[in-house]
Protein backbone atom coordinates (compact mmCIF):
# COMPACT_ATOMS: atom_id res chain seq x y z
CA UNK A 1 0.00 0.00 0.00
CA UNK A 2 1.39 3.78 -1.09
CA UNK A 3 1.27 5.45 2.44
CA UNK A 4 2.05 9.35 3.22
CA UNK A 5 4.60 9.48 5.99
CA UNK A 6 5.87 12.51 7.83
CA UNK A 7 7.59 13.95 10.96
CA UNK A 8 5.98 16.91 12.41
CA UNK A 9 6.22 19.09 16.07
CA UNK A 10 3.11 19.61 18.17
CA UNK A 11 3.45 21.11 21.50
CA UNK A 12 4.14 24.27 23.18
CA UNK A 13 6.69 26.02 20.67
CA UNK A 14 7.01 22.77 18.81
CA UNK A 15 9.42 21.18 21.69
CA UNK A 16 7.65 17.20 21.11
CA UNK A 17 7.71 15.35 17.38
CA UNK A 18 5.97 12.48 15.90
CA UNK A 19 6.37 10.00 13.04
CA UNK A 20 2.92 9.74 10.85
CA UNK A 21 1.72 7.56 8.43
CA UNK A 22 -1.42 7.05 6.68
CA UNK A 23 -2.92 5.64 3.44
CA UNK A 24 -1.98 7.91 0.23
CA UNK A 25 -4.86 7.07 -1.43
CA UNK A 26 -7.73 7.59 1.75
CA UNK A 27 -9.37 10.73 2.24
CA UNK A 28 -8.89 12.51 5.77
CA UNK A 29 -10.09 12.74 8.59
CA UNK A 30 -9.22 9.64 9.30
CA UNK A 31 -10.09 7.59 12.80
CA UNK A 32 -6.13 7.61 14.45
CA UNK A 33 -3.98 4.97 16.20
CA UNK A 34 -1.03 6.72 18.71
CA UNK A 35 1.53 3.75 18.89
CA UNK A 36 3.94 4.02 21.75
CA UNK A 37 7.55 3.00 21.68
CA UNK A 38 9.11 0.08 24.22
CA UNK A 39 11.92 1.61 26.72
CA UNK A 40 14.14 1.17 23.28
CA UNK A 41 12.41 4.00 21.72
CA UNK A 42 10.58 5.12 18.74
CA UNK A 43 13.27 3.03 16.55
CA UNK A 44 12.80 1.56 13.42
CA UNK A 45 10.83 -1.30 14.53
CA UNK A 46 8.00 0.82 16.09
CA UNK A 47 8.05 3.35 13.02
CA UNK A 48 7.26 -0.38 10.79
CA UNK A 49 3.91 -1.16 13.43
CA UNK A 50 3.13 2.62 12.72
CA UNK A 51 3.17 1.76 8.90
CA UNK A 52 1.41 -1.46 10.02
CA UNK A 53 -1.68 0.36 11.18
CA UNK A 54 -1.84 2.92 8.75
CA UNK A 55 -1.86 -0.29 6.00
CA UNK A 56 -4.88 -1.16 7.40
CA UNK A 57 -6.79 2.14 6.78
CA UNK A 58 -5.65 4.27 9.86
CA UNK A 59 -3.82 7.23 10.27
CA UNK A 60 -0.99 6.17 13.05
CA UNK A 61 1.58 7.92 14.85
CA UNK A 62 4.46 7.35 17.39
CA UNK A 63 5.80 10.26 19.42
CA UNK A 64 9.53 10.15 20.23
CA UNK A 65 9.69 10.36 23.78
CA UNK A 66 13.38 11.01 24.23
CA UNK A 67 13.45 13.86 21.64
CA UNK A 68 13.10 17.72 22.62
CA UNK A 69 13.06 20.13 19.64
CA UNK A 70 13.63 17.12 17.36
CA UNK A 71 16.98 15.75 19.24
CA UNK A 72 17.65 13.52 22.00
CA UNK A 73 20.43 13.68 24.48
CA UNK A 74 23.54 11.54 23.33
CA UNK A 75 23.47 8.31 25.40
CA UNK A 76 19.74 8.00 24.05
CA UNK A 77 20.79 8.57 20.15
CA UNK A 78 18.94 5.70 17.89
CA UNK A 79 22.62 4.07 17.14
CA UNK A 80 23.36 4.07 20.47
CA UNK A 81 19.98 2.36 21.60
CA UNK A 82 20.25 0.45 18.58
CA UNK A 83 23.49 -1.18 19.72
CA UNK A 84 22.88 -1.56 23.22
CA UNK A 85 19.73 -3.36 22.37
CA UNK A 86 21.60 -5.90 20.21
CA UNK A 87 24.26 -5.99 22.87
CA UNK A 88 21.34 -7.09 25.48
CA UNK A 89 19.61 -9.28 22.69
CA UNK A 90 22.77 -11.57 23.40
CA UNK A 91 22.44 -12.00 27.05
CA UNK A 92 19.62 -14.33 29.46
CA UNK A 93 16.49 -12.04 30.34
CA UNK A 94 17.79 -12.99 34.18
CA UNK A 95 21.14 -10.51 33.45
CA UNK A 96 18.87 -7.69 32.06
CA UNK A 97 18.31 -6.15 35.88
CA UNK A 98 20.88 -8.34 38.03
CA UNK A 99 23.54 -5.29 38.08
CA UNK A 100 26.82 -7.14 39.06
CA UNK A 101 25.63 -9.43 35.98
CA UNK A 102 25.03 -7.31 33.58
CA UNK A 103 28.36 -5.19 34.54
CA UNK A 104 30.24 -8.19 34.04
CA UNK A 105 28.69 -9.14 30.57
CA UNK A 106 29.46 -5.32 29.78
CA UNK A 107 32.90 -5.61 30.47
CA UNK A 108 33.75 -9.31 29.17
CA UNK A 109 31.83 -9.29 25.81
CA UNK A 110 31.57 -5.41 24.98
CA UNK A 111 35.14 -4.74 25.56
CA UNK A 112 35.80 -0.57 24.50
CA UNK A 113 31.73 -0.32 24.29
CA UNK A 114 31.31 -1.39 28.00
CA UNK A 115 31.31 2.29 29.21
CA UNK A 116 28.94 2.86 26.31
CA UNK A 117 26.82 0.62 27.30
CA UNK A 118 26.30 1.61 30.78
CA UNK A 119 25.78 5.10 30.10
CA UNK A 120 22.74 4.23 27.62
CA UNK A 121 21.39 1.75 30.04
CA UNK A 122 21.03 3.60 32.83
CA UNK A 123 19.81 6.63 30.52
CA UNK A 124 17.00 4.74 29.29
CA UNK A 125 16.00 2.59 32.70
CA UNK A 126 17.40 4.42 35.54
CA UNK A 127 14.45 7.04 35.74
CA UNK A 128 11.82 3.63 34.91
CA UNK A 129 12.94 2.03 37.87
CA UNK A 130 13.35 4.73 40.42
CA UNK A 131 9.79 5.93 39.34
CA UNK A 132 7.08 5.37 42.25
CA UNK A 133 4.55 5.24 39.73
CA UNK A 134 3.69 3.20 36.85
CA UNK A 135 2.39 6.06 34.94
CA UNK A 136 5.58 7.37 34.40
CA UNK A 137 4.94 11.75 34.53
CA UNK A 138 7.95 12.46 32.43
CA UNK A 139 6.37 11.20 29.50
CA UNK A 140 2.98 12.23 30.23
CA UNK A 141 3.25 15.50 28.76
CA UNK A 142 4.21 14.65 25.26
CA UNK A 143 1.45 11.99 25.38
CA UNK A 144 -1.29 13.83 26.43
CA UNK A 145 -0.27 16.96 23.80
CA UNK A 146 -0.13 14.75 20.95
CA UNK A 147 -3.67 13.15 22.26
CA UNK A 148 -5.45 16.96 21.91
CA UNK A 149 -3.18 18.21 19.29
CA UNK A 150 -4.53 15.09 16.94
CA UNK A 151 -8.52 15.41 18.25
CA UNK A 152 -8.50 19.27 18.04
CA UNK A 153 -5.82 20.24 15.25
CA UNK A 154 -4.31 18.07 13.09
CA UNK A 155 -6.12 17.32 9.18
CA UNK A 156 -5.43 13.74 8.98
CA UNK A 157 -7.32 12.87 12.39
CA UNK A 158 -9.50 15.90 13.43
CA UNK A 159 -12.77 15.02 15.49
CA UNK A 160 -12.17 11.37 14.48
CA UNK A 161 -12.00 8.95 17.14
CA UNK A 162 -8.53 7.92 18.38
CA UNK A 163 -7.31 4.99 19.92
CA UNK A 164 -3.91 4.02 21.83
CA UNK A 165 -1.94 0.82 21.28
CA UNK A 166 1.66 0.40 23.38
CA UNK A 167 4.19 -2.19 24.07
CA UNK A 168 6.17 -3.10 27.24
CA UNK A 169 7.16 0.28 28.63
CA UNK A 170 4.35 1.77 26.26
CA UNK A 171 1.73 -0.92 27.41
CA UNK A 172 2.19 0.46 30.60
CA UNK A 173 1.64 4.53 29.54
CA UNK A 174 -1.43 3.09 27.34
CA UNK A 175 -3.23 1.42 30.15
CA UNK A 176 -2.24 4.70 32.28
CA UNK A 177 -3.72 7.03 29.15
CA UNK A 178 -7.30 5.52 29.99
CA UNK A 179 -7.28 6.82 33.09
CA UNK A 180 -5.58 10.43 32.11
CA UNK A 181 -7.65 11.32 28.74
CA UNK A 182 -11.20 11.52 28.30
CA UNK A 183 -10.80 11.88 24.14
CA UNK A 184 -9.49 8.18 23.67
CA UNK A 185 -12.51 5.67 22.54
CA UNK A 186 -10.18 2.48 23.03
CA UNK A 187 -7.02 1.49 24.62
CA UNK A 188 -4.16 -1.66 23.87
CA UNK A 189 -2.03 -2.66 26.27
CA UNK A 190 0.83 -5.21 25.11
CA UNK A 191 2.70 -7.07 28.34
CA UNK A 192 2.90 -3.43 30.51
CA UNK A 193 2.74 -2.89 34.04
CA UNK A 194 -1.48 -2.64 35.76
CA UNK A 195 -3.06 0.40 36.52
CA UNK A 196 -2.84 1.54 40.00
CA UNK A 197 -5.52 0.89 41.86
CA UNK A 198 -6.38 4.68 42.36
CA UNK A 199 -6.32 5.49 38.68
CA UNK A 200 -9.29 2.86 37.72
CA UNK A 201 -12.39 4.40 38.49
CA UNK A 202 -11.00 6.87 36.05
CA UNK A 203 -10.44 4.42 32.86
CA UNK A 204 -12.90 5.77 30.57
CA UNK A 205 -12.48 3.89 27.69
CA UNK A 206 -12.16 -0.46 26.66
CA UNK A 207 -9.00 -1.31 26.77
CA UNK A 208 -7.84 -4.75 25.46
CA UNK A 209 -4.85 -6.21 26.96
CA UNK A 210 -2.19 -9.02 25.72
CA UNK A 211 0.44 -11.06 27.77
CA UNK A 212 2.93 -13.71 27.62
CA UNK A 213 2.33 -16.66 29.79
CA UNK A 214 6.28 -16.85 30.51
CA UNK A 215 6.41 -13.15 32.04
CA UNK A 216 6.18 -13.49 35.81
CA UNK A 217 6.90 -9.60 36.95
CA UNK A 218 3.88 -8.80 35.08
CA UNK A 219 1.35 -11.99 33.82
CA UNK A 220 0.32 -12.85 37.33
CA UNK A 221 -1.70 -9.75 38.10
CA UNK A 222 -3.64 -9.27 35.34
CA UNK A 223 -6.82 -11.72 36.46
CA UNK A 224 -6.13 -9.55 39.66
CA UNK A 225 -6.88 -6.27 37.40
CA UNK A 226 -9.44 -7.66 35.78
CA UNK A 227 -11.81 -8.73 38.63
CA UNK A 228 -11.03 -5.33 40.52
CA UNK A 229 -11.81 -3.68 36.84
CA UNK A 230 -15.06 -5.78 36.18
CA UNK A 231 -16.16 -4.91 39.86
CA UNK A 232 -15.84 -0.99 38.86
CA UNK A 233 -17.45 -1.89 35.43
CA UNK A 234 -14.79 -1.16 33.10
CA UNK A 235 -14.46 -3.32 30.08
CA UNK A 236 -11.09 -5.17 30.24
CA UNK A 237 -10.49 -8.14 27.72
CA UNK A 238 -7.30 -9.57 27.85
CA UNK A 239 -5.49 -12.76 26.98
CA UNK A 240 -2.77 -14.95 27.83
CA UNK A 241 -0.44 -16.27 25.16
CA UNK A 242 0.81 -19.80 25.47
CA UNK A 243 4.65 -20.49 25.97
CA UNK A 244 5.18 -16.51 25.04
CA UNK A 245 7.52 -14.19 26.56
CA UNK A 246 7.78 -10.79 27.30
CA UNK A 247 7.91 -8.63 24.13
CA UNK A 248 6.96 -11.19 21.77
CA UNK A 249 5.60 -9.07 19.61
CA UNK A 250 8.58 -7.66 18.72
CA UNK A 251 10.63 -9.13 15.58
CA UNK A 252 13.69 -7.53 16.35
CA UNK A 253 14.09 -9.51 19.32
CA UNK A 254 14.95 -13.36 20.42
CA UNK A 255 11.64 -13.68 22.56
CA UNK A 256 9.41 -12.72 19.09
CA UNK A 257 6.94 -15.49 19.12
CA UNK A 258 4.86 -15.08 14.96
CA UNK A 259 2.02 -17.41 15.87
CA UNK A 260 1.76 -14.88 19.46
CA UNK A 261 2.50 -11.69 17.37
CA UNK A 262 -0.02 -13.26 14.18
CA UNK A 263 -2.93 -13.79 16.59
CA UNK A 264 -2.49 -10.44 18.94
CA UNK A 265 -2.58 -8.34 15.83
CA UNK A 266 -5.72 -9.71 14.73
CA UNK A 267 -7.33 -9.17 18.09
CA UNK A 268 -5.94 -5.87 18.15
CA UNK A 269 -7.32 -4.63 14.36
CA UNK A 270 -10.97 -6.31 15.28
CA UNK A 271 -10.76 -4.39 18.63
CA UNK A 272 -10.14 -1.25 16.88
CA UNK A 273 -12.63 -1.68 14.73
CA UNK A 274 -15.41 -2.36 16.98
CA UNK A 275 -14.46 1.20 18.84
CA UNK A 276 -13.02 3.36 16.50
CA UNK A 277 -15.36 2.85 13.79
Amino acid sequence: MSLVTEVFNYGPGGIFSAYAARPRLARPPLPGIIVIQEIWGADDHIEDVTRRFAEAGYAAFTPDLYARHGRRPAPLGRSRVKELQEFMNTLPVSVYFDSEKRAKAMKEKGGDRAGRFQETFDALFAPIMSSPRHDLPQFMDPLLELISFLYKEHEAVRGQKLGIVGFCLGGTLSGALAAKSSELAAAVVYYGNPMPDEDLDAIACPILGHYAENDPRITPHIPVLAEKLKAKGKSFEYHIYPKSHHAFFNDNRPSYSVESARLAFVRTLQFFAQHLA
